[in-house]
Formats: structure tokens, sequence, C-alpha cells
């Protein structure tokens, strides 16, 4: 079915038909009940009594009235001239059936988006769930089947409206247990109607009211409920409810809030793509790929599939890992290797720090070293029992670093080669689908009915299909979206492409043949969507990617990319993401060539929303990027919005950089590797923003932009200084300062002398720290330049506090939260508060020292700084020592405690430093109240870290970070 005669219906609000672009008339309100009684009924046969009942209930209409309002919604629903034995509605004596192949219900999209959101919060991604359970809750446009009547309709709307709340409660749960409390106070503040006497959601109120310290509102808000529950109801208040109230006497923050205000650490992942349906001729390779290991075997697992383009080897090994995924507790971690992909090979360094990262290393720098990468991925590995999918594997180089080291953990490998060099356990080698199962998915896709008319074409078409599941699927989706279309007809347009692909090999020709013949049938928009997707910067991509590069709302961008996914030519591997097999990709990108004009438009526009993206996720202000096209209004809601997105991309961010060089984008590349350098930075990214920068650098004298020679350097000093080559990092800035002050660019001279500061500082030379930054200053607030200026002040305060001069410090910090708060740089001015706050404490000054670590502990959840908030709340912990509440000091140590054991020794360089301050603060507490043999302990155990970090050789500059707040810059 082309894109103009897609139908889609909609419930979830005012009953709505869409057919394309065009909304139908599905006339008055009786009639619209009749379709959402036999739309709502998912696929079975209604009697007539059924419909009468459901829509008029005790007050059935004259005879003649239902067949009326069926045949007119048939004229509505139906394209012009169809049969009453092709229609949506079919009929026969008594009864109807609505079909509901080829329709699209918003209803199936609350199903499966609602399940997958679910399924994500279970496995405690609590940011990615709250993201995922909101867009569900978005589908809602009021009142579902508002203001149609009719006992079914009724039902209906009971039924969907609870389903509503539930995935609102989920989500109202997900922004209690990561700390935004704010947020689901604002959901929560207008309650009416049922939602008065629901006790689940008045829990989540009042652990939220407890999350920002007003306890006592949260204790009247329960005897508020329990009032009414009595008076009206005259019951008491379920268990759930009593539990929450008796937690907020207990002030038992564990029970109410989890283990940290954040609630910042992962649980489990499960990273598996989305199922693909129906697998049919596999039984034998499935059996053999999840039969339960050895008794005994502590050892890794190893099975590989093996097999030609086409033939099914990723759907094999994500229906494998899925049905085997209960069994690994610990984590299902899926990884495309792209051995033949369009795209950049994964190298196994770039893998691994992928991996490593859906761990729960989401934030710190990485080792760029193999040898390093694969040590930390054994050491993080090795107490988990892990599911590990490799899809599209090159060879066995490429895959021995990715082994984890957790016995029980198993590995399923799928690629072209048999890897007859690896050790595997099982090894699968996947052949085409015999004739017979071909038929049989075949018969699957286009239903037993339409293949039974045809038996011979369908043996025919399966053979034409060489037994490859992918051309089977595409070729059968033209037959569901072509009702007119016969068997034999389908054939013979095979056949005849086959002819003139009769150069390529068998399997080859018939996926390629499939290809062509599914290009051919698609509508002219659907085809130059086809074509521009092949010129996707990445592999995966949301509707943002496709929306920009045909220049249409996102909406009808999401429509075109569903239609294409109906037609099997596009993957959904979970919900909102989509991507082209490989073989489709090449394809596409095939086509797109013979349309050069649209092909440099559609990448430049891809290009342009990256940098959008990345200069809006930019901590630095717009005054950084002086050049270049400004960002497009109304792309993204804030910075907030922006950085969400750029995660989402992942470890393909420098790939888009490499993906402008190849096209010869210079400047776009030169443009986003410079605006994503500071998002790279403040994520600890350091390798991905010195691989980006080094792309472009490398062909930067051929960027019409001159302003990039100084500005790309800078950028990668700045990243150096991160990653403690202070040497690499003052010669670029020196250099920077040159060029900055010959070809008078004060902005970049302004950030050099800042980050000639900053170096200085880092090696422990304050009074040229100083000199440096003093200079810096006058000339970044000259022009305007915040970002630059707070951290000028922030270097300049850190250097006077080492030296002593506290109040000085102050000054200069103070100074640099003006800044910070005039650019609204939140990540700057919660890393000057935490330092600032260090000052008042050693001058004595526990007050002010409360009111900024507080300040600081909010910005750093707001940020997703972990570092920063355990940090700042062991402080908070000294000052309530200070005041005389040791206990509530233990309180607060320890909740730092719990957040820093969400970082990572791997990503974060002042993991061990920050560990031995807290538990020197939690020893200290330990001695207030008496406990001797605690805080021995706690000194024993920051003895033992400090021995560790010795013995590894691994003490680098760690404490300067942690002091300086990340080098200062």
């Amino acid at each position: 079915m082309g894109r103009t005669s897609r139908l889609r219906i909609e419930v979830l609000g005012p009953l709505q038909a869409w057919r394309g672009e065009a909304r139908l008339d599905l006339g008055p309100v009786k009639r619209q009940a009749v379709l959402a009684a036999l739309l709502l009924r998912q696929g079975a046969v209604v009697s007539h009594e059924q419909l009468l009942d459901g829509v008029w209930g005790d007050e059935p209409p004259a005879s003649k009235v239902l067949p009326t309002h069926v045949n007119s919604l048939r004229r509505v629903l139906d394209p012009e001239g169809t049969p009453h034995t092709e229609s949506v509605i079919r009929s026969g004596k008594g009864w109807y059936h609505f079909v509901l192949d080829g329709v699209r219900l918003d209803t199936a999209d609350l199903a499966e988006r609602g399940e997958a959101a679910l399924r994500i919060k279970d496995t405690g991604q609590l940011d990615l769930a709250v993201k995922r359970l909101g867009d569900v809750l978005g589908l809602f446009r009021g009142e579902p089947l508002a203001g149609l009547e009719g006992p079914f309709a009724r039902a209906e709307r009971d039924r969907l409206t609870e389903r509503r709340r539930a995935i609102r409660r989920a989500w109202l749960e997900c922004l209690v247990l990561l700390g935004r409390f704010r947020e689901a106070l604002d959901d929560l503040a207008d309650v009416s109607g049922p939602d008065l006497y629901d006790e689940s959601l008045l829990a989540l109120r009042i652990r939220a009211l407890y999350g920002c310290e007003r306890q006592a509102e949260a204790l009247n808000a329960y005897e508020d409920m329990r009032i009414r529950l009595r008076d009206e109801l005259g019951v008491t208040p379920g268990e759930e409810l009593r539990r929450v109230h008796e937690a907020v006497l207990k002030q038992d923050d564990g029970s109410l809030l989890g283990a940290s205000p954040a609630r910042l650490r992962v649980g489990a992942v499960n990273e598996l793509p989305g199922d693909i349906g129906k697998l049919t001729g596999r039984e034998v390779e499935l059996a053999l790929l999840t039969a339960p290991a050895a008794p005994g075997s502590g050892s890794v697992s190893i099975m590989t599939v093996d097999g030609p383009a086409g033939v099914g080897k990723s759907a094999l090994v994500v229906r494998a890992a899925r049905m085997l995924s209960a069994d690994h507790a610990d984590g299902c971690l899926f990884i495309d290797l792209r051995a033949h992909s369009t795209h950049q090979r994964q190298s196994p360094a770039r893998a691994l720090q992928r991996l490593l990262r859906s761990l729960g290393a989401a934030k710190g720098e990485l080792p760029s070293d193999l040898d390093e990468l694969t040590a930390a991925w054994r050491a993080a590995t090795s107490s988990l029992r892990l599911l590990l999918v490799l899809d599209d594997a090159l060879d066995a180089d490429q895959i021995r670093p990715l082994l984890p080291a957790g016995a029980g953990s198993r590995v399923l490998v799928a690629g072209r080669r048999r890897l007859a060099e690896l050790d595997a356990d099982v090894r699968v080698t996947l052949e085409p689908l015999a004739s017979g199962d071909a038929v049989t998915l075949l018969t699957h896709l286009i239903g037993e009915e339409r293949a039974s008319r045809e038996p011979e074409a369908a043996r025919r078409l399966a053979g034409l299909c060489d037994g490859l599941p992918l051309a089977l699927r595409i070729a059968g989706s033209r037959l569901q979206n072509r009702r007119a279309w016969t068997v034999e007809y389908l054939v013979g347009r095979l056949a005849d492409d086959e002819g003139r692909l009769g150069e390529l090999r068998a399997g080859d020709r018939s996926v390629e043949a499939a290809f062509r013949l599914s290009y051919d049938q698609l509508t002219s928009e659907q085809q130059r969507a086809f074509r521009v997707l092949g010129l996707a910067p990445t592999v995966e991509f949301d509707v943002l990617t496709p929306a920009a590069m045909l220049g249409r709302p996102a909406r009808d961008t999401e429509r075109l990319l569903e239609s294409l996914v109906d037609t099997s030519l596009l993957q959904e591997p979970r919900p909102g993401r989509y991507r082209l097999h490989d073989l489709v990709r090449v394809h596409a990108r095939r086509v797109a060539e013979a349309e050069p004009e649209e092909a440099v438009a559609a990448r430049r526009a891809a290009l342009r929303l990256f940098l959008d993206a990345a200069r809006m996720a930019s901590d630095w202000g717009p005054v950084a990027f002086p050049t270049g096209p400004r960002p497009t209004a109304g792309r993204f809601g804030g910075w907030r919005d922006a950085e969400t997105w750029l995660d989402a991309a992942g470890g393909e961010l420098p790939d888009v950089v490499a993906y402008a060089v190849d096209f010869g984008e210079i400047d776009h590349a030169c443009w986003i590797a410079h605006a994503l350098c500071d998002y790279f930075v403040r994520q600890g990214r350091y390798h991905e923003s010195q691989t980006a920068l080094e792309t472009a650098l490398a062909r930067v004298d051929e960027a019409d932009d001159e302003h990039m020679t100084t500005g790309l350097r800078g950028c990668l000093a700045y990243t150096s200084v991160y990653q403690h080559r202070y040497h690499e990092a003052r010669t670029l800035f020196t250099e920077g300062l040159r060029l900055s002050r010959r070809h008078g660019r004060p902005i970049d001279e302004a950030r050099a002398l800042t980050g000639l500061g900053s170096v200085a500082l880092s090696v422990g030379e304050a009074d040229e720290a100083i000199s440096h930054v003093t200079e810096g200053v006058s000339l970044s607030r000259r022009h305007g330049d915040d970002w630059a200026a707070a951290m000028a002040r922030l270097v300049q305060g850190r250097a006077h506090q080492i030296a002593g001069r506290d109040e000085e410090a102050l000054a200069c910090f103070a100074a640099a939260c003006t800044h910070a708060e005039a650019g609204g740089r939140q990540h700057v001015l919660g890393r000057v508060l935490s330092l600032a706050a260090d000052a008042h404490l050693r001058l004595g000054r526990h007050g002010e020292a409360r009111h900024l670590l507080r300040q600081a502990v909010h910005l750093g959840e707001q940020c997703g700084d972990v570092f920063f908030c355990a940090r700042s709340l062991t402080r908070l912990g000294t000052v309530e020592q200070s005041e005389g509440d040791p206990r509530a000091a233990l309180a607060l140590h320890r909740l730092a405690l719990d957040l820093h054991d969400s970082l990572s020794r791997v990503t974060e360089p002042a993991y061990d430093w920050l560990e031995m301050d807290i538990r020197t603060r939690l020893a200290h507490a330990h001695l207030a109240t008496g406990s001797v043999h605690e805080a021995h302990r706690q000194y024993q155990r920051v003895l033992d870290i400090h021995e560790a970090r010795r013995r590894r050789k691994a003490f680098r500059a760690g404490p300067r970070k942690a002091i300086a707040g990340g080098n200062a810059l």
C-alpha cells in the first residue's frame, strides 16, 4: 500500500482517521461508536447483536441503521473502487469483521511502546525509562474515545484510561527514584476525580515531598487521605501507603528515595534489539544456541552463527539471546561490529569503550590503548554473568578482546565467515531456507488464504528469493501492500529483474532483485526518504535526522518511516530508533548517488542537525562560535534536549566528523568537532574528543572558515589538559595564543590565556596561573565571554585557595558564580559553589558552607555530575559534625559513599581520591560518636586504598582533578 493510501486510526483522544495526509470524515458519533466497536476487538468477528448491544445498549435502532453506518464507514475508510470483499470491514451473514492488516492504530503504538518502556524501567535504566514513558503518555490526546457513548465505548475508555494511569504512575516513580522531586510534584499538583482516592499516586507524592525536605506536608497529605477514606468510603489506608507513612516518620531515606538522592546508578542493562516476529525453519539451530551449558562449566561459552548475507543470522541470534536473557541478570549487551557496513567498521577498542559504558560507566574517560581496555573490560566483567551478542563480525581478532571474563557468561557471534580460528563451543552454519520452510514463511507474510489460491506461484516466488528470509520478507511485504497483485504477477516481475541481474551471485541477485522491485513500487516521497536514509551519518537514528534531511515535520517523517518499516526496507530495533540492514543501506546509497544534488542537500542538512545539537549542548555559549550557521530555532528545547539527543548517538559521534570529511564537507567537520568538544569533555569522553578534533584538524587547511585553525587547536589543548598531557596542552595553548593575537581573535586569546593558567595550576605553578588568568579575565569580560570569565575566575580562586588566601579565593569564586549565572552555566556553577564552600569551612563559616553545598548538590543532580554530588555531600557531613550532629554527618557520608560507588574506577581518575576523602571524614564522624572500632576500620580502608594505588602506579593527578574542579577547566 502506498504512502498516500496508508490508513491510520487514532482512539487515544477523539476518534480520528487519516489516509496519508488527509483526515477522514467519520460522520456522526454513533457511526464513530460503530467503528470503535469493530476496531478495538483486535480483528475478532463481531455479531450484529454484539454491535447493537455495544453501541446502543437497551435501545436498539431500526434494522437498517447498522448496515447504513457500516457502508458509510467503508466509503470513507477504503480507497476508491475497493470491493466489499477487500474492504477493511468484511461481513457475512449476521457478522462483521475489521481487518487490521495494513492499518496503523495508536493503541498498537501504546501497547508496543508502553511494554518496551516498562521493560526499560525494570532493567534500572531510569533516565531512559522517563523519556520513553513520557513519549508513551504523549500518545494520549485527551480522554480516549472522547464524546462516544454506548457500553462498549465506555468500557474501552475506562480500560485505556486505566492504562494511561498505570504508565503515568511508572513515569512518576522513575522521577522520584531519580531525585527529580519537583517535576513529580508539578504533575501531581492538580489531583481530581478518581486520582483523589489513588493511594499509589499519593504514596509517590509523599515520597516527592519528603525528597524536597517538606516532611510536614508529606505527613499532612497522608492524614488528609486517611480522613477522606474513612469519611467517604469507610476504609483505612492500604499497606503501601501505611508503609510510606511510617518511613517518613522514621526518616528512612533508603525506603523513600533509594540509595541516593539522584539515583544515578544504573541497574542491569538489556540492550537487545526488538524481536523480528516469526522465525521459520530454524528450530534445530535455535535449540543448539539455547541449550543449557554443561553442568559445572565455569567458563565463557562462545557460539557462532555464519552464513550468507540476508540469510537471517541477526534474527536468529537475537531470538536466541532473548530466550536466554532471563539467565543473565547481570546484563544483556548487543553490539554491531559493522564488518560489511557502509559506515566505519567497529574496531575492538571502540567496541570495548562502548561495552564498558553500557555496564554503567556512562561518564568519564576510558583508555584508548587496546591492551588497557581489554584489561579494564575483563576486570569489570570478572564477577558478572553476561550475555553478549556480537553482530556482523569480521574475524577472530575483532572478537577475542571483547570476550567477558565472568564465569557462566555466554557470547553469540553472527558473521558471514565461519571463524574457524575462534575457539567456539557451538558452531551453526545457516543455510537458506528449504523450499517448504520458505513457502511457510511466505504464507505467514501474505496470509494462508492468498497463498493457498496460488500454491505453485508461492513455491516459485520462494525459489526466486533463494530461500533468503530478507528477500522473502521484502517480497512478501509487496504483496501485503499491493492487494490487487497476484502472487503470479510478482513472480513475473522478479523473474524479469533476475535476468537483468544475472551477473550477480545467486544470493545477492535475489536480495538485489527484491530491493529493486520494492524500491520501484514505493511512492515518490517514500523513494526520496529511502534514498536519504542511505546517507544518514550514523548507523542508527531517530526521526529527527531523516526529518532534517527531508525538510519535513517530525510527525510526517515518522509516518514515512513507519511505512518503510512496513515494506521491510527499514528496521525499528527499538521504539523510536531506526536502522537499515547493511545490504539495504548499500542499495539505498547506490540509488541516492543517482540524485547528486539531492544527496548533497540531505547530507548537509544532517550535518547541520548535529552541529545545532552540539552547539546547543555546549556550556561555552554562542560567543564561542562566532562563525558558521546559527542553530535552527525550535529544533531543540534547550541544552538538555540537545544533550539527550547526542547521548542517543553514543560512540558514533566521532564518525559523524569522519563522515563529513569523507564527503568533502570540511567546514562542517571542523564546526562539529569544535562544538562537540565541551560535550565530550564534560562527560569525560576525552579520547572521543581527541579523535574528532584530530580528524578535522588533518583537513583544516581545506576549510573556508579560517577561524577553525585556532579554534580546533584550542579545543585539542583543552582536551589535553583533562588527559593530563600538560606539556602538549601548554604547547598547543601557546601556539593558539600566538595565532589568535596575529589574527585579532580576542575570544580565542582569552581562552588560550585561561588554558595556560589551568596548565600552570595543574603542575603546581600557582603564581604563574594567576598571571595568565588575570589577563584572560580582562579580555573575557571585555568581549562578553561569560564561560571563559567564569573558568578564569575559578582557576584564579583555586590558586589563591592553595596559597591559603581564602578571602581572596572567595572573591574570585563569587565573580565566577556571577559569570556562570549570567551565561546559564549550571555545570560550572555547581563546581564553583562546592569549591567556595571549602574556603568557608576553613574559615569556620559553617552556615555559609551549608547553604552553598546544598545548592551544589542540587545542581550536580540536575546536571548528572555524580562526582561533585558525592564531594559536596561528604562536606555537608563535615558541616553537620562541626555543628554538633555527628549522626547526621554519618548519614551524609554514607550517602556520599553510595554515590561514589556508582562511579567507575576505570573512567573516573579521582575515584580512589574521593573514596579516601569520604572514608576519612566518615572515620572522624565515628570517632565523634565514640565508635572507635568503626573509625579504625575506615582509616585502615583508606590506607589499603592508598597502598593499592601505589602498587598499581596509578597515582597520576587524581587529587588535583578533584580539588581543582576538573583541572579548573
